[in-house]
């Protein structure tokens, strides 16, 4: 992402969107889908509570499903999450095939591929929610950092990487704590307040989780 674009979403960044009732919903399968942002955000929350506790259900995944789904798709939240191994979007939210439409770059480090993928979300799918998901112990945090530390040079594409975390690492260096903590979670929210400032996705809901890889329960960030 152009450096000149980061500025224009900082500055430009608003608050998130009003939303549409929570009762809304559409049949997928033998299951209700939300068709609004809250209660998209609800049903990703109820079923990280399931994961996080050990009582997956693991639904949408049987072959009628399959075979339905095959001609038509009505996911009910964008996920824009890290690609670490330990943070699978459906598993966390326990979910299954045709509900979550997720795009996953290393930091959630956007790109023009990654607007225009949540673009076809919110416009073409009519998707209600967007939530960007960091996790603890980002890989490509600790890249940044020690980079940054360092002062050593950046192999081939993962300076994109590095250029898009580490101004979130700057502005949190002289907190106290975690650093990598408070990076992540810098990042996270600003990955948040650029997507909600972009209009086009004015239609959708946009907010930002942290994922705990200790407990498995993800938490809303101010």
């Amino acid at each position: 992402m152009a450096s000149n674009r980061r500025a224009f979403l900082t500055a430009t960044a608003v608050g998130a969107l009003a939303t549409a009732p929570t009762t809304a919903t559409a049949a997928v399968g033998t299951r209700l889908h939300p068709t609004t942002a809250p209660a998209a955000l609800a049903e990703l929350l109820d079923g990280n509570r399931r994961y996080a506790g050990g009582h997956s259900r693991h639904p949408d995944e049987s072959r009628p499903l399959r075979h339905q789904l095959a001609t038509a798709q009505h996911p009910f939240a964008v996920i824009v999450g890290c690609i670490d191994s330990r943070v699978p979007p459906e598993l966390v939210f326990d979910q299954g095939l045709g509900d979550l439409l997720c795009i996953r770059t290393a930091g959630e480090v956007l790109d023009e591929a990654v607007l225009a993928s949540i673009q076809y979300g919110v416009e073409e799918l009519r998707i209600p929610l967007v939530l960007v998901l960091g996790h603890e112990r980002c890989g490509a945090v600790a890249a940044t950092l020690a980079h940054l530390e360092s002062g050593a040079p950046v192999p081939g594409h993962l300076a994109l990487l590095v250029d898009e975390i580490a101004p979130a690492a700057r502005r949190t260096r002289a907190l106290p704590g975690d650093w990598a903590e408070h990076t992540m979670t810098a990042h996270t929210a600003w990955v948040r307040d650029a997507i909600r400032a972009d209009p086009a996705f004015a239609p959708a809901h946009v907010v930002a989780g942290r994922f705990d890889l200790d407990t498995g329960a993800v938490s809303l960030l101010p």
